[in-house]
């Protein structure tokens, strides 16, 4: 568990007293930037609160599964920010969640529990899905292909908006390779930069590339940041099968109701 500012515990202290009573609700789980040691002073506290199924239903049908509350909290601009979850929620995540879902669980941690099975489930969630490791390593490689090639076209055509749009792809897939190559998840766009940080092996320099790119979309720093990762290892995939996989596995996705990539 990270170190936990005084008034960032304390907010969660209130937080399981104010629940731990209720009748409607199995467990409390803290994550967010608290859970994985990101917290800034004034960071709310987010958690999730498992729900019996009746109450889950109850609140599921007036839709309203979301708690924000800043009675909870002392300091300024600090709140509680918390989502209404089912186990069945918390078993699907285990079974086949999608990596964000799965890195959302990263640091997370029991503020209590009426259920032992909670905690068993939440140890199964955030761990990295090794089933499909290589078809990830070949997609996520030839996506930052393509848009390497596209950023270098939408240059020569003074096309701004497909240049932005390109490097802000080339960023995260290069970004998603690199992690997938450390089997770490992937915990959306926020923490990308942070998580790259963390990983041990990756390209010499690559974290300037990346952040250069994402400052200066230009195709100069495209190319350097797709070198760098073409020259860190054999990604075994060719330029025409690059091009192959965009055709079938992107483009024509919409015949075969695949899941994008994005959300892999």
């Amino acid at each position: 568990m990270p170190d936990i500012r005084p008034h960032h515990q304390q907010a969660i202290d209130r937080l399981v007293e104010a629940y731990r009573d209720d009748p409607d609700y199995l467990g409390l789980i803290i994550g967010g930037s608290v859970a994985k040691g990101y917290a800034l002073d004034d960071s709310d506290v987010d958690f999730l609160i498992v729900a019996t199924d009746e109450r889950y239903a109850q609140r599921q049908a007036t839709q309203d599964l979301f708690i924000n509350r800043t009675d909870l909290c002392d300091y300024a601009g600090g709140y509680v920010d918390g989502k209404i979850i089912s186990r069945d929620y918390l078993e699907r995540v285990a079974q086949h969640g999608n990596e964000p879902s799965r890195a959302a669980f990263q640091g997370a941690f029991l503020g209590f529990s009426h259920d032992e099975r909670i905690a068993d489930t939440l140890a199964q969630i955030p761990v990295y899905p090794d089933a499909g490791h290589e078809d990830r390593l070949r997609a996520f490689y030839s996506m930052a292909f393509v848009q390497n090639w596209l950023i270098h076209e939408a240059d020569r055509h003074g096309n701004a908006y497909t240049i932005l749009r390109a490097a802000s792809q080339l960023s995260l897939f290069a970004g998603r390779l690199v992690l997938a190559h450390n089997r770490e998840l992937f915990p959306y766009h926020k923490w990308l930069p942070t998580a790259l940080r963390s990983v041990p092996d990756k390209p010499e320099r690559f974290i300037e590339d990346f952040e250069r790119l994402v400052s200066e979309p230009t195709a100069a720093n495209a190319k350097a940041l797709f070198e760098r990762l073409c020259a860190f290892r054999d990604w075994g995939v060719s330029d025409i099968e690059a091009y192959t996989w965009f055709m079938t596995d992107v483009e024509n996705a919409w015949m075969t109701d695949s899941t994008p990539l994005e959300d892999l």
